[in-house]
Formats: structure tokens, sequence, C-alpha cells
């Protein structure tokens, strides 16, 4: 339909792989084009007064290469294919052909990059980060309904866990598997084969796992400029934070503080890796520890909260692990 559309910030004004019947002029405000990867969109471009979009399908009829969304209130106008299809055909034959060219050879180089950044690129994650906080969820859910208490931990039922993660929450029981392997070597979970398809499943740390989904399902739900990330490059001078941490005697306030010149001289000793002062920096910017003082005869120390350190490390550990998983 021709005219003036007017779209609400946040509306969708087309999806990936919806059937093509128009094009856009935008008239007014701002538009996204995005990209499906995974359960999220990514934004390829932002488009603005002036600009075109949904032209490409105008000469193969393919369906949306990928949707667009208004990134504020915006008005477009809508240009339908029936009628440029007959304006089209009053052009000579060679403009129409060379036209018809450009965007053939534009889908194809399209295609083309898609497939070498799938060639060069790892091998697509196992877990997106919802299907991470589902599946642990899972897992948690059913030690605290079904949990059979054990020296060792909570055994729970896999046929219980299996009808759960099928029926239920219709996740693919081959990722549950993958999950529950790769917890195992986070020393959470316990998977042993009993033989005929059957297993034993030991959550050994039903606390730690339970609160992990707690934590990142906020984190993931927090808007993104009010998040605290802490990135794999960090883990290890967190790892370092918190064994010398370990050594100090908390305030009232659960607060210690360690000298980041000590830890730069003994690290390698104690740890195995090296630990430099500026290590602390991004974590202070963030938030995780304060700020560096420095104190006589050139030492520098760090004050942190030594029970929040103890209880994001493994939290972000869980994470990085899950993300490196491949697919395949």
């Amino acid at each position: 339909m021709s005219g003036v559309r007017k779209l609400k910030k946040g509306e969708i004004l087309f999806r990936e792989g919806d059937p093509s019947d128009a094009m856009y002029v935008i008239k007014g405000g701002r538009i996204a084009i995005t990209k499906a990867k995974g359960s999220n969109d990514i934004v390829l471009a932002e488009l603005v007064a002036g600009e075109m979009l949904g032209e490409m399908a105008f000469f193969d009829n393919k369906p949306r290469s990928a949707g667009a969304m208004a990134l504020a209130d915006s008005e477009v106008i809508a240009l339908p294919f029936t009628a440029l299809h007959a304006q089209f055909k009053t052009f000579p034959e060679w403009l129409k052909a060379m036209v018809k060219t450009v965007n053939s050879h534009l889908r194809d180089a399209n295609q083309r990059i898609k497939n070498l950044e799938s060639a060069s690129g790892q091998s697509p994650e196992m877990f997106d980060d919802h299907s991470i906080t589902r599946l642990c969820a899972i897992i948690s859910l059913i030690g605290f309904k079904a949990g059979e208490k054990t020296p060792e931990g909570l055994v729970i039922p896999s046929g219980m866990l299996r009808n759960y993660t099928i029926q239920i929450f219709q996740q693919p029981t081959h990722k549950m598997q993958k999950l529950m392997l790769t917890l195992q070597a986070l020393g959470l979970m316990k998977v042993e084969d009993l033989g005929e398809g059957k297993q034993k499943l030991t959550i050994l740390n039903h606390e730690r796992l339970t609160g992990f989904v707690d934590f990142y399902n906020k984190y993931l739900f927090t808007e993104s400029s009010k998040r605290v990330t802490v990135t794999e490059k960090e883990l290890q001078p967190l790892r370092a934070l918190r064994f010398y941490g370990a050594k100090q005697t908390p305030n009232d306030k659960g607060e210690v503080t360690v000298s980041l010149t000590e830890m730069q001289n003994s690290s390698m000793k104690d740890l195995n890796f090296l630990f430099q002062i500026s290590d602390a920096d991004s974590l202070a910017e963030k938030g995780v520890t304060q700020e560096k003082q420095s104190r006589e005869g050139g030492v520098v120390t760090v004050t942190f909260n030594q029970k929040e350190v103890e209880e994001i490390l493994p939290y972000w550990e869980i994470v990085y692990t899950l993300k490196k998983v491949p697919s395949h």
C-alpha cells in the first residue's frame, strides 16, 4: 500500500524473511537495518531521512534479507513494487539490464562476505546468553523439586530432567547434555553413564548454580549502559585479587586492602602467571575495586569487597567457559 506510514520508536517495519512487496524512502526519523543472530538482533546500519531501504527485492522478489525497525518515531514513504514495475517497463532495455546486473552483483557479494565470515570465523557458539540461563535454570529447578540429598550432592532424576527440557521448556536435549558435561568440568555437576542410555546426575554445588542463574539473568535484563561486564581478559587479575584478598582480614564492610606491588612481585611464584599493577585499572573503572592508592615507599594498594569478588568470579568463569563450547 502506497503513501506515508508512521512508525513509533521500536516498531517493526518488516522482518527478516518477510515477503517483499515495497521499498521505502525515509521521510523523517531513524531506521535500523537488523539481522538475527541467535536469539538476538544485531544492527547492521542506521538510515536517516532521504535514504532508501528494501529496494534490492524489487528485481528478484526474494524475501527480506534483513529486518527494519524504527529507532525513533519515524515516517516512511512506501513505494509498492506493482506500481514501480509499471514504470520500470518504460526504461530502455540497456538500462534495465544494467540495473538488474548491479543488483545481482550486490546480492552475490553479500553472500560471499557471509560465506567468508563463516569459513574464517570460529565455530558458532553452542550456547547463546539466554539458552545458558534457561538450561541452568532447568537443572536448578529439578534440584529444588526432586533432588535427593547425598554426601556428594543432589542426585536428580534424569527422566524428569529430560521431560522438563523437551516438553516444558522446549530446549534441545543435545544442548542440555553438552551443558551438563561442561558443568562437570567446572566442578558443578557429576555425570555418570550407567549403561543402556541411563545416567546418574549429581549437582555438586546447587547453591552456586542457582546463584549463577539469578546473577546472569539479572545481568542480561539490566540496561546495557548500567551493566558491569567482566571481560575474559580480566578473569586472571580477578583471580589474583581473590587469592591475595583471602590472606587479609576484612573490615566491618567486608573490604580488604591488598598490595598490588607485592602481587606483581609474587604472582608468578604463587599463581604461575604475572599480575601487573596496571591489570587492576579496568576493574577499578568498573567499580569492582576502589581506585589504586600510593603509599610510602612506592607501594601501591587497592581496596575491594572480598565476598563480592569471590561471588562474581566463578559466575563469569561459567559464562566464558560455556561460550567457548563449539556447536559441533
